[in-house]
């Protein structure tokens, strides 16, 4: 039986700058690397024809092409993750297992039991920061307490950031220097997506380059949503198929901007870290009492595109149709869910977790939490954002509009689901009734 050690590939789809196996390359033996498509996760999608599942069997069978060219290969498995590595335990004599850290709750109980199972029979379990800059308790008040609002939290992020030098922080990991400590293996026989139970979709993933005409226009025409003004790089972060380092380093040097968008991630993660409640529960309780109507029908129209406002529409139709929505376009339609038809954020929440190719547990909720006012950096109960003048701002020849509901403008189209100023006074009433403001 080969010794060997393991390394464990999650949400970082890649061999370059990647910080978990550059540790493992370095250690004492040769590296084997593995990929699980977990059951516990793949079982819960409603869609079978999920374009998420596409893009990780699509990255990772690039990935393992490379790894051929070093005579090596990637061992895909299917199913939950305590039974696969007891299978790899017999199999191979693992000596260390390396992986990089994943904060979300469900991926923090699975390290732990697979931690345990390991530590049972004395293999070490290594894990490495990999998909932010600063995690967990990294950026901190004076105090020792986390962060609750952005502002003071990015201010904190660039001063950790210069407090080494050389942009120490963004530094890459340079893994093809020991690519030779790969564990040399036949390729192995992969899982395809119908195995799975699942089929291809018609979405088109994009690149994941970073064009500097992207970043160097970025403040400009980051909220136009009718031109290709953001890098669309966020379903690449979100697996790892390139490097947070990278980003960085690139939005550092030609965009502010761009990597302001960085560090909200950063600040959602840790928020998720340090107030796991968020993921079921306001972040602010005191907006525990508003009464959502939460009406059916009214969720339904938002879902399919049809409420009769053209802005909101055409942002849930573009998410329908690609798995994508301008991030603009994304509070536009929150805050219409959340304000206009007082429906729960968690359900809002939850469509955009089905349907979005760039899902994040703590992003998205974050964002969802912030449009409904009851999350961190929340935006006033009372600053409910008006689809007309939204649309006058930022899609004033309505482009974007007509590109997604070609029917705007005929008897076809429907009328509004609400009127805006009735829709606007009810959620005052509602907002400043929940937190005793009558």
């Amino acid at each position: 039986m080969d010794k060997v050690s393991i390394f464990w590939h999650r949400r970082d789809i890649r061999l370059a700058d990647n910080a978990g196996l550059y540790h493992a390359l370095k250690g004492d033996y040769p590296v084997l690397p593995v990929f699980i498509f977990d059951k516990d996760i793949l079982d819960k999608l409603e869609e079978k024809a999920d374009a998420r599942v596409e893009f990780i069997h699509h990255y990772i069978k690039k990935l393992d092409e490379k790894l051929q060219e070093q005579d090596s290969a990637l061992l895909v498995k299917y199913g939950k993750p305590n039974k696969i590595w007891k299978e790899i335990l017999d199999k191979y004599d693992v000596q260390a297992v390396y992986t990089n850290r994943d904060y979300e709750p469900y991926a923090k109980e699975r390290d732990e039991e697979i931690g345990n199972m390991l530590e049972k029979k004395n293999i070490p379990f290594k894990t490495f920061k990999d998909q932010c800059i600063f995690e967990k308790d990294e950026v901190l008040k004076n105090d020792g307490g986390p962060y609750t609002v952005f502002t003071p939290y990015s201010r904190k992020w660039y001063e950790k950031l210069n407090s080494e030098p050389n942009n120490y922080f963004f530094k890459s990991y340079p893994t093809e220097k020991y690519f030779e400590n790969f564990y040399v293996t036949k390729p192995f026989s992969m899982p395809s997506l119908k195995d799975m139970g699942f089929e291809k979709t018609e979405v088109e993933f994009p690149d994941r380059k970073l064009e500097k005409d992207i970043l160097k226009n970025y403040a400009d025409k980051r909220n136009i949503p009718a031109v290709e003004g953001t890098s669309r790089l966020s379903v690449h972060l979100r697996f790892g198929t390139v490097s947070i380092r990278h980003l960085a380093q690139r939005g550092f040097k030609h965009s502010k901007k761009w990597l302001n968008e960085l560090i909200w991630r950063d600040f959602y993660m840790m928020i998720l870290h340090h107030f796991p409640h968020v993921k079921e529960e306001n972040f602010r309780s005191k907006y525990n009492q508003v009464k959502w109507r939460n009406n059916e029908e009214e969720f339904k129209a938002w879902c399919e595109g049809k409420t009769g406002y053209p802005i909101v529409d055409a942002g849930m139709r573009e998410l329908n149709t690609t798995g994508y929505m301008h991030n603009r376009v994304r509070m536009i339609t929150a805050s219409f869910l959340t304000k206009h038809l007082l429906i729960d954020w968690r359900w809002g929440e939850a469509y955009f977790a089905k349907k979005l190719l760039d899902y994040e547990l703590s992003s998205n909720n974050g964002g969802w939490q912030w449009a409904a006012g009851t999350g961190t950096d929340a935006q006033p109960y009372f600053r409910i954002f008006n689809p007309y003048s939204q649309t006058d701002k930022f899609d004033k020849d309505k482009k974007y509009i007509k590109k997604w509901v070609p029917e705007y403008g005929t008897d076809k189209y429907p009328e509004p689901i609400v009127e805006h100023k009735e829709a606007r006074e009810r959620a005052l009433d509602t907002y400043k009734k929940a937190l005793g403001k009558d």
